[in-house]
């Protein structure tokens, strides 16, 4: 699993000029999801996500967490996270999960977000050609893959 997120001040999603999901302040979550992934990684990337310190204190310094700002989040489903471009001039996406499998993980992931943040999580739709359109706030950019994240057993908040 991927997750590239970006801290925003504001986040939407058009599909067909329709806003399917918008956000305020809080976190834009592109979501690429792998072969062999599955729920188990849920809590483990949640963790990590929600717990970064990657939100201003007063003193202008990263110190806040998603969960201490009580931002929102809007995510994306982004199977282009899988791309492998080392041969070639078209890139390889061999390496993400097959759609009908990604679908139904994307909405059990989106379920894991929406319980642990009720009102809070918004979406793009699967597979839908998507408008994404953002305001970066710092801007600050995480790259998180399952792959590099410890799966030690840490709640969730300090």
């Amino acid at each position: 699993m991927r997750l590239l997120l970006q801290r925003v001040q504001r986040a939407s999603v058009r599909v067909d000029g329709t806003v399917v999901g918008s956000i305020g302040p809080g976190l834009l979550l592109f979501v690429g999801l792998g072969a062999g992934d599955s729920g188990a990684l849920f809590p483990v990337m949640w963790d990590k996500l929600a717990n970064l310190r990657i939100f201003n204190d007063n003193l202008g310094k990263m110190n806040l967490s998603l969960l201490d700002v009580q931002g929102e989040v809007l995510a994306v489903s982004q199977f282009t996270l899988y791309a492998d471009a080392r041969k070639g001039r078209r890139p390889s996406y061999t390496d993400a999960l097959a759609p009908d499998a990604a679908r139904d993980l994307f909405a059990a992931f989106l379920d894991h977000l929406r319980a642990a943040l009720p009102g809070r999580i918004q979406s793009g739709v699967f597979a839908a050609h998507m408008e994404v359109e953002l305001l970066n706030d710092g801007p600050v950019t995480i790259w998180l893959d399952s792959a590099l994240v410890p799966r030690n057993n840490i709640p969730v908040g300090r």
